[in-house]
């Protein structure tokens, strides 16, 4: 009997959230202590906090970027839907990396024919060459 791995979730760190919604609030408070009667100020501050605010909300609603099990893989579509690719339809896992002013950035590919979805380390909550080793296993895994 073959033994297949169970499914595997990667989420975004449970911090994150919560720094953004800080990050809202201080922009809110910047506004209001440094707009000094100028109305663009801070309008301009509470735009920023909302749009900051809408992405914190995002990663409340829908902690799971990627999670994988013998069928495929399933990834996040749109603001908080799913979207499962069975592993016949995904070309290619892999980790692109980037150098840019001093640091290297690091993506996680999955190429599934007509799209591209990429996550970075804050989406997956790890390194993701390690998601990409995971599910080349589980791909193995389930394809035999």
């Amino acid at each position: 009997m073959d033994e297949i791995s169970p499914a595997r979730q990667w989420r975004v760190p449970a911090s994150l959230p919560a720094a953004k919604l800080a990050g809202a609030a201080a922009l809110v408070a910047l506004g209001l202590l440094f707009a000094d009667g100028d109305t663009v100020r801070l309008v301009l501050a509470c735009l920023a906090a909302v749009a900051l605010a809408g992405w914190a909300v995002r990663d409340l609603i829908a902690p799971v970027r990627l999670a994988v099990d013998p069928e495929g893989v399933t990834v996040i579509h749109g603001f908080a839907g799913r979207r499962m690719l069975p592993w016949p339809a995904i070309e290619a896992i892999t980790v692109d990396r980037r150098p840019r002013l001093g640091l290297t950035t690091e993506m996680l590919e999955i190429d599934a024919g007509e799209s591209l979805h990429l996550f970075g380390r804050y989406d997956l909550g790890t390194m993701p060459e390690d998601v990409a080793a995971e599910l080349h296993a589980a791909r193995r895994g389930a394809t035999g």
